[in-house]
């Protein structure tokens, strides 16, 4: 907006990120960051435009305790917790005075135009100091925009935010913090704490026009492999207070993966690629609008009503000539799009129980071409090929085999986990059912297996809201046993049988 005529405070930091001093000059302000004390003229230049960053839903409580060290100064202070993943960022507010929380954000990650996967932007980073620079402002502004997202549609100033909590995986928070980041190139750090901490969280908090002296930690990872974003899901879970046997699997680009065996904690992470997240592969997405999130056989169980048939944007996929008739549901119930990991999971299940896709992963020889041309209302139209099936075994077959070895460290069967937490995005839509069918997860009661989103974010806000996350995290960490499957004499051959598509088997009894 331009203001017309009236005398009004000095632009605030976030007004001198988005506006040019030839437009402070000017009398343009951005809205949500003035509070006149007398009536104004103003003249509204640009309509609210779409935002890049969707809305998620709260986690359902609030906290009853919450930070003791806020700034005097701030009438209604406010809190972010953030989780930097390799795909998505997510966001959640809370108002630090009341522990009720505000609103939360999730959008892309813009440093996917360096790569999917992690090592190739350390690669970049490493080969280029001004690539390494940039990598790092991709995500600051990222972050920037979405907390300016908040405050202009939620109505607060930034200045009110007087602390930020980042956690993520170790990479990402490399790059953010513009350290070490190099170290994760050398299998030598893989095992080792690698130091993150901002050298200057001031400039930070300037830079996202927050409160000046507002606390900004990102969180320290627990090695070079294993994130800060699993030891915040490990809280979240409490894995630490459940039976011997209870598993947290953290799905995403770089997947992280922790088993308590009651009396310690071993932990992994496994590079199953970005195919959980729905991309590198041709017909998927990751989970935003219009992203198939689950897919049925029309003459299965899953009924629908005519009310939700006719609002929901559920519809009926036809398979190419090949009579496979599959009922489908969309994020936000918008046009379909394309598949995110969960529903990429129910396709395949789906394939596999009608014949046309076989235990190894080749289609059967009725399909043509390999590859199944999926054809969808309004003439949208999605391949699935042999080579996507072929990235979703390999990424299957890491998670499968990376837990059986912590079983195998750990001198456990399979038959002796209890219960197992599904963290990420990924978890919010996953089938259990065709999750065991296909091999991705091991023969539990469907009540055993708990579908806990994005438990990094959850974890992160439980250390938003305490004075004391660096002990928190410390003890965490002491009970940790870290597993590098590089290492593992077991992990290949175990990797090889979870290319399969189909049922676990017992772990070997030679490797217990």
């Amino acid at each position: 907006m331009r203001v017309n005529g009236a005398e009004l405070p000095e632009p605030n930091p976030a007004e001198r990120i988005y506006l040019s001093e030839e437009q402070i000059s000017s009398g343009v302000r951005l809205a949500c960051q003035i509070r006149p004390e007398c009536d104004v003229e103003v003249s509204v230049l640009d309509r609210e435009p779409v935002s890049t960053w969707r809305a998620i839903p709260g986690p359902g409580g609030n906290f009853s305790s919450f930070p003791s060290d806020l700034p005097k100064d701030v009438n209604r202070p406010y809190g972010v917790a953030i989780d930097l993943g390799t795909t998505h960022i997510s966001l959640s507010f809370y108002d630090l005075s009341t522990g009720q929380w505000f609103a939360g954000r999730r959008g892309s990650n813009p440093q996917g135009s360096y790569g999917s996967d992690v090592m190739t932007r350390l690669c970049a980073a490493h080969e280029s100091q001004q690539t390494a620079r940039i990598l790092k402002r991709l995500v600051v502004d990222a972050i920037g925009t979405a907390l300016m997202d908040i405050a202009a549609r939620e109505g607060i100033s930034l200045e009110q935010v007087v602390k930020a909590t980042v956690v993520g995986n170790t990479a990402m928070l490399a790059l953010l913090s513009g350290r070490n980041s190099h170290l994760l190139l050398q299998p030598s750090y893989w095992m080792r704490p690698i130091d993150c901490v901002l050298d200057n969280p001031e400039e930070l908090a300037a830079e996202w026009g927050i409160y000046p002296g507002a606390i900004v930690e990102i969180l320290s990872p627990l090695s070079g492999f294993v994130g800060s974003d699993l030891l915040a899901g490990i809280l979240a879970t409490k894995l630490f207070e459940s039976e011997p046997g209870t598993l947290l699997i953290d799905f995403g680009t770089n997947s992280e993966i922790a088993l308590w065996d009651g009396e310690c904690l071993w932990v992994t992470s496994a590079a199953g690629g970005p195919a959980f997240e729905g991309c590198g592969i041709s017909c998927g997405i990751p989970a935003e609008p219009g992203a198939i999130y689950q897919v049925r056989e029309l003459a299965g169980d899953w009924q629908w009503s005519a009310e939700a048939r006719g609002n929901s944007g559920d519809s009926i996929l036809e398979s190419d000539g090949l009579g496979l008739g599959l009922e489908f549901r969309t994020v936000d119930h918008e046009k379909p799009r394309g598949f995110c990991g969960s529903g990429i999971i129910d396709l395949i299940a789906c394939l596999l129980r009608s014949g046309k896709l076989t235990s190894i992963g080749r289609f059967s020889a009725e399909v043509s071409g390999g590859s199944i041309v999926v054809l969808i209302g309004n003439r949208v139209q999605l391949l699935l090929t042999k080579r996507d099936v072929d990235v979703f075994q390999r990424a299957k077959a890491a998670i499968s085999a990376a837990v059986r070895v912590l079983l195998s460290m750990a001198r456990m069967r399979t038959t002796e986990l209890k219960r197992i937490h599904i963290g990420g995005a990924f978890g919010h839509f996953l089938n259990r059912r065709n999750s065991i069918e296909i091999g991705l997860l091991p023969e539990l009661s469907h009540d055993a297996i708990e579908l806990c989103g994005n438990s990094a974010l959850r974890g992160c806000e439980e250390l938003l809201m305490s004075d004391h996350s660096t002990r928190i995290l410390m003890d965490l960490k002491a009970n940790a046993r870290l597993i590098n499957l590089a290492q593992s004499e077991e992990f290949e051959a175990l990797f090889l049988e979870g290319l399969y598509l189909g049922k676990w088997k017992e772990v070997n009894e030679s490797l217990c």
